[in-house]
């Protein structure tokens, strides 16, 4: 059973922690899994933006999130100029759904070659918003801003995969005896955008879900042994032990740094606003950094039997990157959290899922119904 939640670390700016890297998609792929509808990434409009605290925190490795709640109780969102912008996007303003308020955001953003956006609930009694918004506030004075006096610096961060691998209704992916709960599965639930508590329908209601066939699979296969035998070509995993300190660190690093330029990438051209052009990029150069991490890797002595924690998620990070973006370049609509501007307009006929295949020959279940199929390679 996979329940290794989400991917948001593809992306440099995300609410999830710091373990969310994609390896149960990226394992999943693997081992020949139907991965689904990866082009279904959903940004949260509202993070803490750390550039505009009075006192910047240090090591944070997610965003602190600002709830939609503040939105809904009279929030009011201004670029640094202090024009609010929201109707001149939607005529709902800052009540319209996530994707079109963090779009809204990007734009503001891109035009004004502006870092973070300002959400305003200082109209509203010191009373109310204590009340009402508690911890947000105590987290904001912590970096010395007074939300009851001041606006909050925020700008959009990726929150939640509404891809993943595929399932059915009671969490049996495409691989007999794999199967999949949470955030880490598609089970359809999310659509093309994901309403907030449908996580915990899914977290809850589909995992328990998941249990029953899974002990009816081990109950069935109780009495029987296999024989696994180790493939020759697999060579046994090895430690770090043989490389001596300062060349482990200086691996490690170089993993840190790719990593980081590996997100920028995403951020810069998998974002909010996609293209075919930009995905097109995003696919070159994350190709590209890839192979000279690994050749740098290489020259200072790491080995493919070595492991180590960050390298592996950053192969899967690469990886699920590439999920994504494939992903996105066979969907030519926009639908949802997936928005492109060479396909602006939503096509009734493409409503049906993104399914991934891995190259490699394998028996898979069956699914029925209409699918968007492509192939990618491992």
């Amino acid at each position: 059973m996979l329940g290794a939640g989400g991917a948001g670390h593809i992306y440099v700016n995300t609410t999830n922690p710091l373990v969310a890297t994609g390896d149960g998609v990226a394992m999943a792929h693997r081992a020949h899994a139907v991965i689904s509808n990866m082009e279904f990434v959903q940004f949260h409009p509202t993070s803490l933006a750390d550039e505009g605290l009075p006192v910047k925190p240090k090591d944070r490795h997610n965003a602190f999130l600002i709830t939609e709640a503040v939105r809904g109780a009279g929030g009011i969102l201004y670029n640094q100029a202090m024009e609010r912008f929201m109707p001149w996007y939607d005529n709902r303003a800052e009540l319209a759904p996530r994707d079109v308020v963090a779009r809204s955001i990007d734009d503001q953003l891109k035009k004004r070659k502006e870092s973070y956006v300002l959400l305003d609930i200082s109209h509203k009694s010191r009373e109310e918003i204590l009340s009402h918004f508690p911890n947000i506030a105590a987290h904001c004075l912590k970096y010395g801003l007074d939300i009851t006096k001041h606006p909050i610096p925020v700008v959009p961060a990726a929150h939640y995969m509404c891809g993943g691998v595929q399932t059915n209704l009671d969490g049996e992916t495409s691989v007999k005896g794999l199967y999949a709960a949470g955030e880490v599965a598609c089970t359809g639930l999310h659509g093309a955008n994901r309403l907030g508590s449908n996580s915990m329908l899914e977290a809850l209601v589909f995992a328990q879900r998941a249990v029953k066939p899974t002990i009816a699979y081990v109950q069935k296969l109780a009495g029987s042994h296999h024989a696994i035998t180790e493939k020759a070509e697999w060579p046994r995993p090895k430690s770090l032990s043989s490389l001596i300190k300062e060349v482990v660190d200086d691996i490690l690093n170089l993993t840190a740094l790719k990593r980081r330029k590996m997100q920028e990438i995403m951020w810069e051209h998998v974002g909010l606003i996609r293209s075919t052009e930009s995905l097109k990029t995003a696919q070159k150069k994350l190709c590209e950094l890839q192979l000279d991490w690994e050749d740098e890797m290489y020259q200072k002595g790491w080995r493919p039997n070595m492991v180590h924690v960050k390298v592996c998620e950053l192969r899967n990070l690469f990886l699920v990157s590439n999920l994504v973006v494939s992903s996105a370049l066979a969907r030519q609509e926009s639908r949802g959290s997936h928005y492109v501007v060479d396909f602006p307009d939503l096509v009734e006929s493409k409503r049906i899922p993104t399914k991934l295949f891995s190259t490699s020959s394998v028996h898979w279940q069956k699914y029925s119904g209409k699918d968007a199929v492509i192939c990618i390679a491992e």
